[in-house]
This record gives structure tokens, sequence and C-alpha cells, in this order.
């Protein structure tokens, strides 16, 4: 008997409102007679916090993309791998995680002994609960895509980010990294809109607590825009907006993949010399915090593109800037 190919949405709890939005981009694309909808699942919590995830529709013999985000806290994860675990069990032809932050990417090697390597654990355990592709966004550390023996789609927020940029028509612009792991990034950026590149040199005392920061490069009468994969503390990115500012700078403002914004970063932002900060939906600001001065860069739209030409086996290559 022929089962026709049919694919199958659904999110966990950390993503819905961003896999809403990619059902509704999806069905800009596709033909609207064949809607896209988000499949119906449900948690089972348990008064100890044990849950478990399920699925209401079927999924049997369906390519099935699960939308999560793995920020904090750990039960996002944990909740993802249930999710994949239960497809798989409920006889999904393939199961696709499509993870717009991959979190524990800070810990992709041994940086001192007797450390874990969380990034490598996270995909094994991803590997364990059966999926087949993974599917991410500006990983902290490209190498981790090497930690997986099944396909990864690795997407660039360069992608929604260096034509927005490039719509604000910012004079005598300046792209800078936050520190030298950034400089490859920060280097992709000003190659493609035409502008030099500033490093920041930093020197941590500990985990989340910056030291020093000393600019490298023309900085005077310069609009900078410092480029990251994510904001944390805050801490880096305002000490190298003061730094910048005091060197020179016309203005500084910032670009980041993940707004993780945890501890005091909010009030660091707003207290700060930055002018704007501009981030993606990968993962939800919080509701009651002062957003003022951050600017939501969608990448629904480019992550539907994607899932739409795996589903339909297309090439890929077309949606990377670099």
């Amino acid at each position: 008997m022929y089962i026709e190919h049919r694919m199958e949405l659904f999110a966990c709890r950390a993503s819905r409102d961003f896999a809403c939005k990619v059902v509704d981009e999806l069905n800009k694309l596709d033909d609207p007679s064949e809607k896209h909808h988000l499949g119906e699942s449900e948690v089972t919590q348990f008064s100890d916090g044990e849950f478990v995830p399920s699925f209401t529709d079927s999924v049997r013999g369906a390519t099935v993309f699960i939308l999560q985000s793995t920020f904090p806290p750990s039960e996002n994860l944990m909740e993802l791998l249930l999710t994949i675990d239960a497809a798989k069990r409920a006889s999904a032809d393939k199961v696709i995680a499509v993870m717009p932050y991959f979190g524990w990417a800070r810990q992709d090697r041994k940086d001192k002994p007797r450390v874990s390597i969380g990034a490598k654990l996270v995909a094994n355990l991803l590997t364990a609960a059966g999926v087949d592709r993974i599917m991410t966004c500006d990983l902290h550390a490209d190498q981790i895509q090497g930690f997986f023996d099944l396909p990864v789609d690795h997407i660039y927020a360069s992608k929604v980010f260096i034509p927005y940029l490039r719509s604000l028509n910012i004079e005598n612009l300046a792209i800078a990294a936050p520190d030298m792991g950034g400089a490859k990034r920060a280097n992709a950026y000003a190659k493609e809109l035409a502008c030099p590149v500033i490093i920041c040199h930093k020197s941590r005392e500990r985990a989340n607590v910056v030291a020093s920061i000393t600019a490298i490069g023309d900085v005077e009468g310069k609009n900078i825009v410092i480029v990251d994969d994510l904001i944390d503390t805050a801490g880096t990115l305002v000490k190298a907006a003061d730094v910048l500012m005091e060197k020179g700078a016309a203005s500084v403002r910032a670009c980041a993949t993940h707004a993780v914004l945890s501890g005091p970063a909010y009030d660091r932002i707003n207290n700060s010399c930055l002018k704007e900060v501009f981030v993606t939906d990968t993962i939800p600001l919080r509701k009651d915090a002062d957003t003022s001065k951050i600017k939501v860069v969608s990448m629904t739209a480019t992550f539907a593109s994607i899932i739409r030409k795996v589903y339909n086996y297309e090439p890929i290559s077309t949606e990377f800037i670099f």
C-alpha cells in the first residue's frame, strides 16, 4: 500500500511562538491549497517536576520537524529529547530537530583540566534519542557540526542581518569583533558590507567577568556595529562599547544572533552607551524587560525556506551568505 509522504511540524513549549511564525512563512511559500499547521502535542506534568511530552496527531510515516531552542533551563533540552523519542516510537519516518539556538555550545572543548565537553554530550544525547538531522543557527563554534555523524544544517544569521544593516545606510560604518574569537565572523560581515574591521582583545578574570578590553583598528569617527553570536550577561558587549566610544567612535551598535540576556543584561544594555542592539528571535525576549534599545530581526522566513527545501530534497546552498 502506498503511503503519501508528508510533513508534520511540532513545537516544544519554549519555541511555540517561533514555530507558529515559521508555519505562517511556510504557508506563504507553498500552494495555498496545501496549508501547513502546527501539530497538536501536549506535555503532562507531574508534581515533582517530571514531564511527559506526547503527540495528539498521528506521525506514522511522516517527516517530523520538531522546533525547540535549548536555552536554559535545562528542561528545554530534556523536553526536546523526549519529544524526539516519542516521534521515533510513534513510527515517524524521519525526525528533524530544528534548534534555532543550540544550548551548551560554549562547552566545545577542554579549556582547562577536568571539565566536560557539553556540546559533544548534547550531540550524543540527540543522536541517542533518534534524531535524523539537525537544523540550527550560528553555533558558538563551527566545529560542533563535526560532533554529529548525521547531517547538520548550520544557518547563518548574516542572511537577515546583512540586508538589515545595509537598509540602515549607516555612514562611516565599521564592524567590530568583541573578542579575538569573533574575528572571523566580523571579517565576513565587513567584507559583505565593504567596510573596515576593528578587533577587541579581551581578557577574563573568570566566566562572565571581563578584566580588560583593548580595541585594535581605526575607531575615530566611525559608526561601529559590534557583531557576535550571542549576548549573555552583556558585560563584554558594554565594556567593548565603552572602550570604542572612549577611542573616538561616533556611535556604537551591536548585532547578535542569540539574545540569551541573563542576569543584569537588560539593565546593562539600557544604561550603556549602545545606541541600538539588534538580535534575532531564536530566543524570545523577556516580556517584563525594558527592550526599548533592542530591535528583533526575525529568522522565521529563513528557517521556513530551509525546512521546505530540506523536505523537498532541494539544494539549500543559496540560503547562506557565509
